[in-house]
C-alpha cells in the first residue's frame, strides 16, 4: 500500500470518526429539547455533514463527502434511531456537558481535516485553515439555531473556534516542517481538541462586548 492510498484511508477515517462525533453531540441536543425521530435525525446530520458541506461549496469540491460515502446516511439513521430507544429504556439524561465531550472531539478533527484539504488544493494558509474553522464550527452553528438557541460558539465565550484556528495552524506549520500528511493530520486534531478540552475544565473565557450599561 503506497503512502498515497494510507493517507487517504487516515483522511477518510479522520472525517469519519469526526462524523459520528458531530452527530453524536446533535442528538444529546436534540434529546435534551425532547424532539422527536424526524427532529433528531436532522439536527444530527446537520451537526455532523453541515460544516463539511459548507467547506465542500466553497472550494467546489464534489462530490460531498456524505454523497461519496452514503453508507454514513445508513449509520446516521441507525445511530439516531438506536441512540432513542437506549436513552429511553435506561432513563437517560443527556446534559449539556456531556453533548461537549464529543462536539470537542469533532472540533478537533475537522479543523485538521479541512484546513488540509484546502492545503491539498492549493490556497494560501490563511484560507486553508479559514476552511477548517468553517468545517468544525459550521455544523455546530447549524445544531444550535434549529434547536431555536443562540450558537454556544458565539455566546458561551468559551474558546471554540479559536480552538480550531489553532489546531489549522498547526497542520500548517507541520507541513512547512516537512512532516508527513498524515502526522500534520493528527497533530492539528489533537491540538483543536486538546485545546477545547482545557478550556472546558480550566473556565477560560473569551472577553465579551461591553456596553456603556456594564
Amino acid at each position: 500500500m503506497t503512502q498515497a492510498t494510507l493517507y487517504t484511508l487516515l483522511l477518510t477515517t479522520v472525517e469519519a470518526a469526526a462524523t459520528v462525533a458531530f452527530a453524536l453531540s446533535g442528538l444529546l441536543e436534540a434529546a435534551r429539547k425532547r424532539l422527536d425521530i424526524v427532529g433528531v435525525c436532522v439536527v444530527a446530520g446537520l451537526t455532523a455533514f453541515g460544516g463539511g458541506t459548507l467547506r465542500d461549496v466553497l472550494l467546489d469540491r464534489r462530490p460531498f463527502f456524505w454523497v461519496e460515502h452514503a453508507v454514513w446516511l445508513w449509520a446516521l439513521l441507525g445511530l439516531c434511531m438506536g441512540a432513542m430507544f437506549v436513552l429511553r429504556a435506561r432513563h437517560f439524561e443527556p446534559t449539556e456537558r456531556a453533548m461537549q465531550w464529543p462536539d470537542a472531539l469533532g472540533l478537533g478533527l475537522f479543523s485538521a481535516s479541512g484546513t488540509q484539504i484546502a492545503l491539498a488544493q492549493g490556497l494560501p494558509a490563511i484560507v486553508a485553515v479559514l476552511m477548517g474553522v468553517v468545517t468544525a464550527a459550521f455544523g455546530g452553528v447549524l445544531r444550535d439555531i434549529v434547536v431555536n438557541e443562540i450558537p454556544r460558539a458565539f455566546r458561551d465565550r468559551q474558546p471554540y473556534a479559536v480552538c480550531a484556528f489553532a489546531g489549522g495552524w498547526v497542520v500548517v506549520a507541520a507541513q512547512a516542517l516537512g512532516l508527513h500528511d498524515g502526522w500534520s493530520l493528527l497533530a492539528g486534531a489533537a491540538v483543536g481538541s486538546g485545546l477545547r478540552v482545557l478550556a472546558m475544565f480550566s473556565g477560560l473565557k473569551l472577553p465579551r462586548w461591553s456596553g456603556a450599561g456594564d
